[in-house]
């Protein structure tokens, strides 16, 4: 047998990308009970061997897909309160409108259900949760909110915004207020902002 018979042939990044957005595709709209390998495959165009070449089963393949979806929220200093909260914004505008915004939604509401489902939503949390704290410590720092500002409530405010922007979307239309998220988390951060930044 030949060295190249013997290591097999190298995998292809685009069809592990086209089986895992079809992977996040079939979970954000069927959910866990009616997500299989089957499905997956039909939608990615392959046959069931491609998918389990590479994930050994149902389970393995979601958690795969959490794992490159939920990568986490980035804390970006820009210098400026009201662009670092609009960075902030943006970022979880995209995680919940994106192609795979669906299947985050979805594991927001099935979480309990799915395998190892919960730690990757803690970690995507918790990320959040982090960045956004650092951010209006630094506009409390700076000058540009007032010290007795309740960070729990803004940011609450903020994220919760944006969370409810992607939950009252309708499938339809997320495509056009996915385009348009950028836009709008300038929008929300502008007029949460009108309320509790400091005079001047």
């Amino acid at each position: 047998m030949s060295v190249g018979a013997a290591v097999g042939r190298p995998r292809d990044p685009e069809v592990d990308e086209r089986i895992a957005r079809a992977a996040a595709e079939v979970f954000g709209t069927e959910g866990w009970a009616r997500f299989s390998v089957d499905a997956v495959a039909r939608r990615a165009g392959v046959g069931k061997a491609s998918i389990y070449l590479r994930w050994p089963n149902k389970e393995a393949l979601l958690v795969a897909v959490f794992a490159s979806r939920l990568s986490g929220v980035r804390d970006i200093d820009t210098g400026s309160l009201r662009d670092d909260l609009v960075a902030l914004a943006r970022q979880v505008l995209h995680a919940f409108l994106d192609e795979s915004g669906g299947a985050v939604l979805r594991l927001m509401l099935e979480v309990e259900s799915i395998p190892a489902g919960q730690e990757h939503l803690d970690r995507f949390l918790q990320s959040q949760a982090t960045a956004a704290r650092a951010i209006v410590h630094r506009g409390i720092d700076r000058g540009q909110l007032r010290r007795d500002i309740s960070v729990t409530l803004l940011l609450n405010t903020i994220s919760g915004g944006a969370l409810n922007h992607a939950l009252t979307t309708p499938s339809r239309s997320r495509a056009k207020v996915a385009a348009g998220a950028d836009r709008y988390a300038e929008e929300l951060v502008d007029f949460v902002l009108a309320s509790v930044t400091t005079a001047g």
